[in-house]
């Protein structure tokens, strides 16, 4: 077990909540002495904090863990910054689902994270995805996602026509509303609306998720983690689309171009409280019955 002693705070922004915790949470880590390092943006609306400022990527080259006070979406801005560094993450819930963010910020909160930190959790290893966007066979755009890469139509309520390859073999042709590149992780977020498979965290796996294909017969596609997903934008249409990493990120597109999509090479290192289940928490935040006699 790692020993932390350097510990990194980030929060959601424009959330009196968040703040509330961070402070609790910040005074009884430097009451129990660890060094605690605060989120350059976070620490602008906590005046007289008294805490070392870092941005996010000298929190990641220091801190042996960060922990992020908020929801989902704020666990994956600074997963894809951390990932890098190999630094463990740790969430606290302060959004709506808390698949990623799973302590409660509760009177219990500093209990659980104390617990965290005497070496009583669980480690998890999640990849990413990086997708880059290249025109006439120059890139003019990458980023990175989670959760998920997604094409869409952008403002327009129009359709896309596109290309699908999969390790360079020709998969469809295809218009739709778009497509969701999702790993496990993202396979119960977006990928999920859209009518995808759940998969356990731990799969080595991508699924492709069509978004209201023209076609009655298109359905998901779960293939290989390693495999390179390749999207070519139809040349002969009019439409610019989006590419959208975690719904975060965005990149504009044009007919004609092309979005290659790979597992990147660093993984975020995911912590968990001890006790840590999956499919307790898709019963939870999914409202799955527990019990057919209940």
């Amino acid at each position: 077990m790692e020993e932390f002693r350097n510990i990194g705070l980030i929060g959601r922004l424009n959330s009196n909540k968040v703040i509330d915790t961070i402070r609790r949470l910040s005074r009884y880590l430097i009451d129990e002495g660890y060094h605690t390092i605060l989120d350059d943006r976070i620490a602008e609306v906590m005046p007289g904090h008294g805490m070392q400022v870092s941005n996010v990527n000298m929190l990641g080259e220091i801190c042996d863990l960060v922990i992020v006070v908020g929801g989902d979406g704020s666990l994956l801005g600074a997963a894809r910054a951390l990932a890098k560094y190999n630094t463990p993450v740790l969430g606290i819930n302060r959004g709506r689902l808390g698949f990623l963010t799973d302590i409660s910020p509760d009177d219990e909160m500093t209990e659980a994270v104390q617990a965290v930190l005497d070496g009583d959790y669980i480690e998890e290893r999640r990849f990413l995805l990086d997708a880059e966007i290249k025109r006439d066979g120059n890139p003019i755009g990458s980023a990175t996602g989670l959760n998920d890469v997604v094409l869409h139509p952008g403002k327009s309520a129009r359709m896309i026509a596109f290309d699908l390859y999969i390790e360079g073999q020709f998969v469809y042709h295809l218009r739709s509303d778009g497509l969701i590149v999702s790993t496990p992780t993202g396979s119960t977020a977006y990928a999920l609306s859209g009518g995808g498979p759940i998969m356990h965290p731990r799969l080595d796996a991508l699924v492709l998720v069509p978004m209201f294909p023209h076609t009655l017969s298109s359905r998901p596609i779960v293939v290989d983690g390693k495999s390179e997903v390749k999207i070519v934008i139809d040349a002969s249409q009019g439409l610019y689309p989006t590419i959208s990493c975690d719904g975060q990120t965005h990149i504009p597109c044009a007919p004609g171009d092309t979005i290659s999509i790979r597992k990147k090479a660093h993984k975020l290192k995911l912590i968990h409280p001890k006790g840590h289940n999956f499919y307790e928490i898709c019963r939870t935040k999914l409202g799955w019955s527990s019990n057919l006699g209940e």
